[in-house]
């Protein structure tokens, strides 16, 4: 066992002598070790019951014989960072969570791991330490969120807090209402009900076989979750005397099936950074020309908040991934799982309980999945919209650039009504390195969806945009605007073309004038110059890559 290099041999008498003080046994010490990474947290929703989760997967891992050993991780809540500098801290996170699992379990030669995860970028980071470490793993995903109501209305996050704003200033709603909204759209522990990047995410880990069947929609108040987070305890120790580590289920054909559901399911388009960035940790490229072929051969089967009117809840008593493996059986690759079974026999016995939420295969919601790589001559490296949620009248839109240097300029012009229809808003130097840290532009579009202008005004940006955006929101708009890219370059009324279906996204520009632009162009002075995030900016790599750092 590699904990054996921690604890056997008369010269390990001092690191035995404090595994002792742990607790520890001396029987023990011939037992694997299994690190339970935990991002426990009373802040955020999705995290905070994750104690009775740690208890489970506790007590699993001493059943199947193994000695479980917690430690913390962080957790950001994207919800809660939204709208100000604290966003710039979000998809960073990522990079410190997946060195922070293989500082811990490197240090103390752990044989396995469990990780409890939940939000939008705990799960890639886990998955990215996982592939990076290559011991056994297994995820387990705290699961989603029951459904808000108010006067017998389902509420969800997006739709009925962040639209909010912009409905109060369209006159649509009072303040007195919001307070009612606030109360009653989150009701509890979970990740938000909706399809947003952390229960896509959670979805693509069981699809992926990082988890065991069922664990990505079973809601976090489910006694089902805690049976499989005790299951996953269990499982852990046979996968350690197995040898059966994620790089052996992480294939190439993993990721094409993991791609494949996001499609299908219409999920965030943050997939678009976090599958590249775990199939980088184990030496397997994705690019966004995956996504666009991919997307264009899946049909899109399900249709859940914040673009259709299903929720989570509705997915898991529906079949839940297994179900929507099911649809999709045909299209799947062959891939191993945690579960010790291929993922095609896990689609074939998956069952469908209500056709209309997973739909069949000839019988979608939309011909195409969720995602669309648009490039051109604003974006040559590509960027990403999620076409699932923008309406057939907004997929092809021409309109005058209106251009800001930050979130807060974009959503100050918005809010004071001098964003007009047939506009396009540009949002820039919000990239991976010009952020710092790509923050998600959920408020901005949000405002605009109350408003009502979600079809007639697009917004691009080299920044992203929450599982939660509706419309034509055009985000990874790569070469970033701080890398000089031609996102830097575009002025008040240049004539922006966008068509979706044609997957172009062009300015009226010339080539010669985009040259000119280019020479007299300089790099603006960081936002950030100290402390983790300077760091992190010096070294992290395009969008389009994944936003790694190198």
């Amino acid at each position: 066992m590699r904990s054996d290099q921690a604890k056997k041999g008369l010269e390990r008498a001092g690191n035995r002598a404090l595994l002792m003080a742990t607790g520890v046994t001396r029987q023990n010490l011939n037992k694997p070790f299994i690190g339970i990474a935990s991002s426990f947290t009373d802040l955020v929703p999705g995290h905070m019951n994750m104690r009775e989760f740690e208890r489970a997967v506790e007590n699993g891992i001493s059943s199947g014989g193994g000695v479980p050993f917690i430690f913390g991780l962080p957790a950001i809540c994207d919800g809660i960072a939204m709208g100000h500098s604290g966003m710039h801290y979000s998809l960073p996170s990522r990079e410190l969570i997946a060195d922070e699992i293989e500082t811990m379990a490197e240090a103390h030669k752990l044989d396995g791991l469990v990780m409890l995860t939940a939000c939008d970028k705990i799960t890639p980071g886990m998955l990215m330490a996982a592939g990076r470490l290559n011991i056994p793993t297994i995820i387990v995903t705290s699961g989603p969120m029951m459904t808000g109501r108010y006067k017998m209305r389902k509420l969800d996050l997006v739709r009925d807090t962040f639209e909010a704003a912009g409905a109060v200033r369209a006159g649509k709603i009072t303040e007195a209402e919001v307070s009612c909204l606030e109360e009653n759209a989150c009701p509890g522990p979970g990740s938000c009900a909706g399809l947003y990047t952390a229960n896509t995410m959670s979805c693509l880990t069981e699809a992926m076989g990082m988890s065991l069947t069922g664990c990505g929609t079973a809601l976090a108040v489910s006694a089902k979750k805690k049976r499989i987070a005790y299951a996953s305890g269990e499982r852990i120790v046979v996968l350690v005397k197995d040898n059966v580590t994620p790089r052996k289920i992480m294939t190439q054909n993993a990721f094409i099936n993991a791609i494949t559901v996001d499609m299908a399911i219409g999920g965030s388009s943050n997939t678009a950074l976090h599958l590249p960035a775990i199939s980088h940790e184990v030496g397997i490229e994705l690019t966004l020309d995956d996504f666009d072929r991919i997307s264009k051969e899946t049909p899109h089967i399900t249709s859940l908040r914040p673009s259709g009117e299903f929720f989570m809840e509705d997915l898991e008593y529906a079949g839940g991934v297994p179900g929507v493996l099911h649809s999709l059986k045909e299209k799947l690759l062959g891939a191993e799982t945690v579960n010790g079974r291929n993922i095609r026999d896990i689609a074939k016995d998956g069952i469908i309980f209500d056709p209309n939420i997973i739909r069949s295969h000839d019988n979608p919601f939309h011909k195409e999945g969720g995602i669309a790589i648009l490039k051109g001559n604003i974006a040559p490296d590509g960027c990403v919209v999620k076409q699932t949620a923008v309406s057939e009248k907004a997929m092809k839109i021409m309109g005058a650039a209106k251009v800001f240097d930050c979130e807060e300029d974009a959503m100050k012009a918005i809010m004071d009504k001098k964003v007009r229809s047939g506009e396009v808003v540009v949002i820039r130097y919000e990239g991976p390195k010009g952020g710092p840290g790509m923050r998600e532009m959920l408020s901005p579009t949000s405002a605009l969806t109350g408003m009502g202008l979600s079809d007639s005004v697009a917004l691009i940006t080299d920044g992203r945009f929450s599982g939660g955006t509706q419309g034509p929101c055009i985000g990874h708009v790569s070469p970033e605007a701080m890398e000089g890219g031609p996102i830097a370059l575009l002025k008040d009324g240049d004539v922006i073309e966008i068509d979706i279906h044609a997957r172009k996204i062009n300015a009226r520009v010339s080539e010669s004038e985009f040259a000119k632009r280019k020479l007299e162009w300089k790099m603006p002075e960081p936002k950030v110059k100290t402390g983790w995030l300077a760091r992190y900016a010096r070294f992290v790599t395009s969008a389009n890559t994944g936003a790694v750092l190198k």
